[in-house]
């Protein structure tokens, strides 16, 4: 199994909050067989605790509200503690939770976020997402490779992203 775990998650028919599995389904494509596990999901499940119990480094793509549209954000993702009872809404804290409590593994992770624009009934993204796409492929592609790694955390958007020297 890979080292790395991949999960692009949202809905794909409110248009910007599809990115996490447009995202994902372009990396499945791009990235070389067995450098990582991607996962296209509508949402996160309590089930995938033990999938991210065996990986060493979880990457989460998904759409935000903060920002400027097309803005995109990586920050790391901590547990966070499991006293409230289970709802259809697993944030990424809570996932990386359950996989300590069951598993007693908590990978390195981060969220990887786009601010959308529109979250309207549609399958297409809008224009400044759409933009920002190839550029979310090429930072998650680099991910273990400088420059990426010089900004793992924190809000980055493209164009600092593209401006990092090669």
């Amino acid at each position: 199994m890979a080292r790395t775990l991949i999960i692009g998650y949202g809905n794909r028919f409110r248009s910007d909050d599809g990115l996490g599995i447009h995202a994902a389904e372009e990396l499945s494509r791009v990235l070389p067989a067995g450098d990582a596990e991607v996962l296209a999901l509508h949402q996160l499940t309590p089930e995938l605790a033990e999938t991210v119990s065996h990986a060493e480094l979880v990457l989460l793509i998904d759409a935000g509200r903060q920002g400027r549209p097309g803005e995109m954000r990586c920050t790391p993702v901590g547990s966070q503690h499991l006293d409230a009872p289970f709802t259809h809404q697993l944030t990424p804290e809570i996932l990386l939770s359950l996989g300590w409590e069951l598993y007693g593994v908590r990978p390195q992770a981060f969220e990887i976020s786009v601010c959308g624009e529109c979250f309207d009934l549609g399958e297409e993204l809008s224009p400044s997402v759409a933009k920002t796409l190839p550029v979310l492929v090429d930072f998650v592609r680099n991910f273990g490779a400088e420059p990426a790694a010089s900004i793992r955390t924190g809000s980055v958007s493209p164009v600092e992203i593209a401006r990092q020297p090669s």
